[in-house]
């Protein structure tokens, strides 16, 4: 079993950019205005399409900068999207994804998905994008309640298309 867990995670581990994992060399923060609107815009456009949810935004120590729950959306929904931002803020620089629909994608049928549920505050649900600022992940937002994670996706997509002409390249 051991063997069969370490084995999965090093799968996992391959391709990975190991060495500037949650290490930040621009000294850049998102800005608390630039967080809190896009929440709101992730926010507005689930709501626009009829979908009751939650969303978090986080910075690299994953740490909450703005979170929003909607109307009428369920309790859950809270710790969803906080954990979807998380999961993309603290392992998205390890393994190398900006949507966590991809990090889902690539660990299907992995043997170490187990390991990694194990760990506080992750989760497997597509519905969280990264923020990037001079090549860097600096946030992550994630969207829970729509019926399907690629429906928060895209919410969470749209919130950092509102500030994305403002971030640093």
């Amino acid at each position: 079993m051991h063997k069969t867990l370490l084995a999965g995670l090093a799968a996992l581990c391959l391709g990975a950019t190991g060495a500037a994992a949650q290490v930040r060399n621009s000294g850049y923060d998102l800005p608390a205005s630039l967080a809190v609107e896009a929440a709101i815009e992730a926010l507005r456009s689930c709501e626009a399409a009829g979908y009751r949810v939650s969303v978090a935004v986080v910075d690299p120590s994953g740490e909450v900068k703005a979170a929003i729950k909607g109307d009428h959306s369920t309790v859950h929904t809270k710790d969803t999207s906080f954990r979807k931002a998380y999961t993309v803020v603290t392992l998205g620089p390890i393994f190398g994804f900006d949507t966590l629909s991809a990090f889902v994608e690539r660990t299907k049928g992995n043997p170490a998905v187990p390991a990694f549920m194990s760990l506080p505050n992750v989760i497997l649900l597509a519905g969280g994008v990264a923020v990037r600022a001079h090549g860097e992940i600096v946030a992550a937002i994630g969207v829970g309640g729509a019926p399907g994670g690629e429906k928060d996706e895209a919410c969470a997509a749209a919130g950092l298309g509102k500030i994305a002409d403002r971030l640093p390249r």
